[in-house]
């Protein structure tokens, strides 16, 4: 099958990186079903979540199979890949890395033994205790590491995945196992597992990252977004609690509580992170976009021809601005969507156009005209600056820049990838001093307030740490980060993956991904062709 040779980037600007959410995850139980395909579907929905690797595990009730290589879902994955996945329950995932850690070993679902028998594992987010984890692997299992982190995996995930492996005083059941395990994870997780019976999903106390549960006709599905759970026919049923463990199996449905649920949903996911359609603690996205565009325009009006997106993430924002506004609504950009990384390299010439690689400015539309762009957030800066050029290039009278959420100022330890705190362009210039930068005849962010009230979503069941440095969840190595404390976080601090801990079994560079076969408990696991 072909390989993947590049990896799908949102990125405008060559190397220059917005926001990135790690993961997407998704899970079937469905006897009758093609779950493979089902899964398949899935997270080519939440491909948005995760462009770097891709991987399904399938069970026919015997053995696990996981099959799951570096590149899109549709570069991973063909009709004969899909075939081999037998059985009736899965898992997927999508994943996106931190810088240093795009390797096949570092892609999901991870696999592992238990007292039992087998468990696969696929999670979004971040954990924040994970070197405190590792010791407990350690203490419980000894240094000869076994499963994903004695294969060379150096995530969480891996982390986690080792500490189901255990047994607990009252049995060898992954549930019970689950449930003393889940208690001692902090930070952000929303995972689907399995073992050769069940179907699990489980959302941290804090519900930062999403999960929902779905109705399917012979079974049920969860997945991290609501449109993922539309394009497999699956029917909404609800959202999985913060602090709730699901159990899907032949008996049907069950909840346990690990723990008491204390909402913090990611404020992020309503700016940019979701797909527009899908829908979160009951809010359409698009909605709360939309509305954000409006909120910004009563807060920064501005006289103007028009009002432009930029394409894709600021349309909905841009469509309120130009509502509440009264100017007109235009596609001043045009994107190519299909443009990624490749092994191709660009010439100097090529280079140096930058972002036209991406987006090309409608010279027709905007010649002449006081334009309103609109954004969802500011990183670096580097992009925006490089799109307000062109258009003046393009003939542009006036450049105004609206922003749909507020400076972001502080990075995020639950699972998006931003800059560090010193590449933040907000953390060290004030507004003017940004608009400056940015060459823009003005600049205007949206406030918290008003990005919040756009939610419908009450103030204190959202993280906006990424704005304000208020944390949540505590950060090991420090106390709770909130308020005043905010400014002591070290900037280098780092906890994605496995917060840097040393993690031993480094697998041989150059071995191609493993295709072992073998009944459960053996972990079975299946990589694409090379």
């Amino acid at each position: 099958m072909a390989r993947g040779d590049g990896r799908l980037s949102h990125d405008l600007l060559p190397g220059e990186k917005g926001p990135q959410d790690e993961c997407g995850v998704f899970g079937v139980w469905a006897p009758g079903e093609d779950v493979s395909r089902l899964t398949y579907f899935g997270i080519y929905a939440l491909q948005h979540r995760g462009q770097e690797s891709a991987g399904i595990a399938t069970s026919d009730g015997e053995k696990i199979l996981v099959y799951k290589d570096m590149g899109l879902v549709s570069q991973v994955f063909d009709d004969r890949a899909l075939q081999s996945l037998k059985g009736h329950i899965a898992i997927g995932h999508t994943r996106y890395s931190t810088t240093g850690s795009s390797t096949w070993e570092n892609a999901q679902p991870t696999l592992g033994p238990t007292a039992s028998g087998t468990v696969a594992l696929g999670h979004n987010g971040n954990l924040t205790n994970t070197r405190i984890l590792m010791d407990l692997v350690r203490e419980r299992f000894g240094k000869d590491l076994l499963g994903e982190l004695g294969r060379g995996s150096s995530t969480d995930t891996a982390v986690v995945t080792a500490l189901l492996g255990g047994r607990t005083a009252t049995g060898d059941r992954l549930e019970d196992v689950a449930m003393e395990v889940l208690p001692l994870l902090e930070g952000a997780f929303s995972l689907t597992f399995m073992d050769e019976h069940t179907l699990y999903a489980a959302r941290d106390a804090h519900g930062v990252r999403p999960l929902v549960l779905g109705r399917l006709e012979r079974g049920w599905a969860v997945a991290s977004e609501t449109a993922a759970l539309d394009i497999v026919g699956a029917t909404f049923v609800r959202e999985v609690e913060p602090g709730e463990l699901l159990i899907i199996d032949a008996d049907g449905l069950r909840s346990r509580h690990f723990a008491a649920p204390t909402p913090h949903g990611c404020v992020f996911e309503y700016v940019y992170l979701a797909r527009p359609d899908t829908k979160i603690a009951g809010v359409p996205v698009n909605a709360a976009r939309t509305e954000m565009g409006r909120a910004l325009a009563r807060e920064h009006p501005v006289d103007a021809d028009l009002v432009i997106p930029t394409p894709e993430s600021g349309t909905p924002a841009a469509i309120g601005y130009a509502q509440e506004s009264g100017i007109p609504f235009a596609q001043g950009l045009v994107k190519n969507s299909y443009v990624g990384r490749t092994f191709i390299q660009p010439t100097d010439t090529i280079r140096q156009l930058g972002i036209r690689l991406k987006l090309n400015p409608l010279k027709e539309v905007i010649a002449g005209k006081r334009l309103v762009v609109v954004d969802d957030s500011i990183v670096r800066g580097n992009t925006q600056r490089a799109l307000v050029r062109m258009l003046r290039e393009a003939g542009a009278a006036e450049v105004h820049v609206r922003i749909s959420s507020p400076p972001v100022k502080w990075p995020c330890f639950y699972g998006i990838d931003f800059a560090t705190r010193a590449e933040l362009i907000a953390n060290g210039l004030s507004t003017e001093e940004v608009r400056a930068s940015l060459g823009a005849d003005s600049l205007g962010y949206i406030s918290l307030d008003g990005m919040i009230a756009a939610t419908t979503v009450p103030r204190g069941r959202l993280c906006t740490a990424c704005f304000t440095g208020a944390y949540p969840i505590r950060i090991r190595g420090g106390a709770t980060v909130s308020g005043a404390d905010a400014p002591s976080v070290p900037d280098a601090l780092s906890v994605p993956d496995v917060g840097d801990a040393p993690v031993a079994g480094v697998r041989a560079p150059g071995v191609p991904a493993e295709a072992v076969t073998g009944a459960a408990p053996t972990p079975t696991t299946t990589g694409a062709p090379q």
